[in-house]
């Protein structure tokens, strides 16, 4: 027990926090991000049988057509049997079992299980992430995804932990995650709803991972499921998570951070 509070501690400590960053991130054009996606990486014979035994719980009774109406019903049910709790750096099955016993998982891990289950569902999806600028050690950060409809043409946000989707005021067609934070940017008014009617909109969080004007977005691309697995599976029992991460990432195996909208050096007041 005490050497896992010091391996937390150690997780969460700035100079890691910071040197991540560093390490992993680049400057994009919002068009160097239109192939970045989970789906090219990861494919469906990568992913754990037992996502595919929970999918066919989730969708005992009938599959909604289009491709936001099973997202909706996705992530509302994963949304209602996931209690939360202390954030998991397992393999993705063993992950999946331990969030579904109600004895762990945050928002990091709620949209890498969510990654999966949209590639199996034959979903487009990506994995994104908000920091603060300058960096702030109050702000531990968010994590939540984007899938692509076919049906609207357009990318949408999805924030699994909460069922969320944010639209303009004057449309009910759910924004991506690079029109919702230009739409911060400019100023403009915009409205938010959850699709699940069991859970109730936590607004401070609203404000704080997404609203607040020092908060920033990163795309997580070139994340192989498939490695981390492996890594996690071998090596977890002898080596702290940061060192086995770090080991990936001198292998080139690791994935990186992409920032279509801001220089990633305002993180560390160097822009």
């Amino acid at each position: 027990m005490i050497l896992k509070k010091m391996f937390w501690m150690l997780k969460r400590h700035p100079f890691l926090y910071t040197t991540r960053f560093k390490l992993l991130s680049k400057n994009v054009s919002v068009d160097d991000i239109s192939s970045c996606t989970y789906n090219v990486t990861n494919k469906k014979e990568d992913i754990s049988k037992y996502y595919i035994e929970v999918n066919n719980t989730i969708f005992k009774h009938s599959t909604p057509q289009s491709d936001l109406g099973r997202v909706k019903e996705l992530s509302t049910w994963l949304h209602n049997n996931i209690k939360g709790g202390p954030g998991l750096s397992e393999p993705s099955d063993k992950a999946l079992e331990i969030m579904l016993a109600g004895k762990g998982g945050v928002c990091s891990d709620m949209a890498q299980v969510f990654n999966n289950f949209c590639v199996i569902n034959s979903i487009k999806v990506r994995e994104w992430g908000t920091t603060r600028a300058p960096f702030n050690t109050d702000f531990g950060g968010h994590s939540f995804n984007e899938i692509f409809s076919k049906e609207l043409n357009k990318w949408i946000l999805i924030d699994v932990s909460n069922s969320l989707v944010f639209y303009k005021t004057d449309s009910d067609t759910p924004l991506s995650v690079v029109e919702l934070f230009q739409l911060i940017r400019e100023n403009k008014e915009i409205r938010y709803e959850t699709f699940n009617a069991k859970k109730k909109l936590k607004v401070k969080s609203i404000q704080r991972n997404y609203l607040n004007p020092d908060t920033i977005p990163f795309l997580i691309c070139n994340y192989s499921n498939k490695t981390y697995d492996r890594f996690l599976k071998y090596t977890k029992p002898f080596l702290p998570i940061f060192l086995i991460h770090f080991i990936v990432y001198v292998l080139r195996k690791s994935y990186h951070y992409r920032f279509p909208l801001d220089d990633y050096k305002v993180i560390f007041n160097e822009a």
